[in-house]
């Protein structure tokens, strides 16, 4: 007898941006889905960025799913570069209102998937003991989810606090009068830095290589400039896809 508590048409890995759509694409589709999630939650990228002063270097309007019309013409955007806060929001705000989220076991690491050739399906097990089977695998894990912690000599015996700008803590973490160190000045790195330093004593960045990078810009939404975007999105959509960076402005 085959086990169709644990046989599925399709599992998905990740439930950030990419996973959340797989999951209502398929499902679209008439299929059984099973979604498995390490962290509690839903948002991917930005329910682990949580770090001082990120948000998106891409402009919110466009970092944005275009599949529910609907959902394009009611939500509405706070400012050009949203924070993290307000992405994550969005991100859970499309789960509940696409039921996305009972998809998903969350708090569950995919350890092993295994292709059989014969039965044309994968064997997939998890760090909760979890063994399900499914004719198609997504692995929406992205390019962003695993952390790098530099292999420097004294960094497990660091006896001060030690943060990653991609795994960091929901808890409030206070700088005020302390010295701190950062290390890489990509995008999460020129995000944290004027941020942290607004409260404290002293802030060194080590950095390997110039970043090159310009001025947000950013501003608050009017309602007369979302009431035009939102009137215009499908000529903005289009120019999207057609594009080299997946903006209009790309």
């Amino acid at each position: 007898m085959p086990d169709v508590e644990n046989s599925f048409d399709a599992v998905v890995v990740g439930a950030g941006i990419a996973g959340l759509y797989a999951v209502h694409k398929l499902r679209a589709r008439g299929m059984r889905v099973r979604g498995f999630e390490s962290a509690a939650g839903v948002g991917g990228t930005w329910y682990h960025n949580r770090y001082p002063g990120a948000r998106c270097d891409v402009e919110s309007i466009d970092y944005s799913y275009s599949f529910d019309e609907e959902l394009q013409q009611e939500w509405t955007w706070s400012e050009r570069f949203a924070a993290q806060e307000e992405i994550l929001r969005y991100l859970g705000h499309v789960a509940d209102r696409h039921d996305l989220r009972s998809a998903y076991e969350f708090s569950t690491r995919v350890t092993a998937a295994d292709y059989d050739d014969r039965s044309g399906r994968w064997t997939i097990r998890t760090d909760t003991a979890r063994t399900v089977s499914a004719r198609f695998l997504v692995l929406a894990t992205g390019v962003l989810s695993a952390t790098n912690l530099p292999d420097i000599p004294g960094r497990d015996s660091f006896a001060g606090e030690l943060y990653h700008t991609g795994a960091w803590p929901h808890h409030g973490v206070e700088f005020e009068g302390k010295r701190v160190g950062v290390i890489g000045t990509g995008s999460s790195g020129i995000q944290t830095v004027p941020v942290v330093a607004e409260t404290a004593a002293r802030v060194t960045v080590f950095q390997r290589s110039p970043n090159y990078s310009i001025p947000a810009r950013n501003r608050p939404l009017t309602p007369e400039y979302l009431a035009e975007v939102k009137a215009g999105y499908p000529e903005r959509r289009r120019l999207s896809r057609i594009s080299g960076g997946g903006t209009p402005n790309s």
